[in-house]
């Protein structure tokens, strides 16, 4: 057995206790630190930093199909002015441009100095990751990147290809040292093993996104097999896909938008990228956060007690198991159809 199954076996078996160790957390929880805007603020990770618990996404608050330019740059400051510094984003969401537009809102008002600025690589090679950072240092118009991720890391020979001779991880590395980057991470919303394979990968790991949400503890379930592992590790755990990834678990399954929140936002994460694309959803998650108490144990489980029926067969949570989930660069890269449906 090599050094790495090793290390994966011993990551697959904390799904048995690892619930056990979100009581780690109990400092994140616990954390009254807020910010001018009244938004709570949660560690990140190991590094002495503290976040918004509640992060921006680059994709839906730049969708150029719903918002026009001028409102994704308004929405974007508003979120920032009433207190939410995590911004997400990644070099191919909406073929750039919402790099280009979080770039623009940032400039103004010196707002880039005021957030926690997370983008993504896609690519998988040196060559590709260094061409997709100074993109997105153009775009973003910015001298870093204080997070770093790769993205969508959700086939099982990513973690290989990205760590092989002229794999993306030489860039990273190299744009860590040179203060490009202050941080590395890497994203997946597939399959927690995928997940625990890049984690037994020789990364210097600071925060990982992934999927969380009321019914993952039920199906394929990261909140069990991977956030203990990043809570032992002092890794900060980024939480997305809170309502399924399309809304499904509040417009199908009936579970209320504050619970799903709530849900999620009690676990030991340090922020949730939250799909913001109108300020109307950004009044009402701010609201939420704002008014945020924990969950105690026994709300905790009459929801999850509710979701039960509905969760096992993963329709809620499709992103696990469809390629139409897949964005269309990875898709690309491993030989598929980019207008895969299934």
């Amino acid at each position: 057995m090599t050094t790495e199954q090793s290390n994966r076996r011993e990551f697959l078996q904390t799904g048995a206790t690892g619930i056990a160790a979100l009581s780690l957390a109990s400092g994140v929880l616990a954390n009254d630190q807020r910010n001018a805007g009244n938004v709570p603020l949660r560690t990140f990770g190991s590094t002495g930093k503290t976040v918004s618990m509640l992060a921006l996404g680059g994709h839906s608050s730049t969708n150029p199909k719903k918002l026009s330019e001028a409102e994704s740059l308004r929405l974007i400051q508003r979120a920032v002015d009433e207190g939410i510094t995590f911004m997400d984003n990644a070099w191919d969401y909406h073929d750039g441009e919402a790099e280009e537009r979080m770039g623009k809102a940032l400039t103004e008002g010196g707002r880039r100095d005021k957030v926690f600025l997370m983008t993504k690589v896609c690519g998988r090679t040196a060559r590709e990751a260094l061409s997709n950072l100074e993109d997105s240092l153009r775009r973003l118009r910015t001298d870093h990147i204080d997070l770093w991720q790769f993205h969508e890391i959700v086939y099982d020979n990513d973690p290989d290809w990205i760590f092989a001779e002229g794999g993306a991880i030489q860039t990273a590395l190299k744009a860590l040292k040179d203060g490009k980057v202050s941080y590395l991470g890497f994203t997946g919303h597939k399959d927690p093993s995928i997940h625990l394979k890049m984690l037994a990968k020789p990364g210097p790991w600071s925060a990982v996104l992934m999927p969380l949400n009321v019914m993952d503890a039920h199906y394929r379930s990261f909140q069990k097999q991977v956030l203990p592992e990043l809570v032992r590790r002092g890794i900060a755990p980024l939480a997305m896909k809170s309502l399924g990834g399309n809304g499904s678990i509040v417009s199908k399954a009936g579970i209320p938008v504050e619970d799903a929140l709530r849900y999620v936002l009690s676990l030991p994460i340090a922020t949730l990228v939250s799909g913001i694309d109108s300020e109307a959803v950004l009044d009402q998650n701010l609201k939420i956060v704002r008014e945020f108490r924990p969950l105690d144990e026994e709300e905790r489980r009459t929801i999850e007690r509710r979701t039960l029926a509905l969760a096992g067969d993963g329709r809620y949570e499709l992103f696990k198991s469809s390629k139409a989930f897949d964005g269309p660069v990875h898709r690309k890269q491993h030989g598929f159809d980019t207008q895969a449906s299934g």
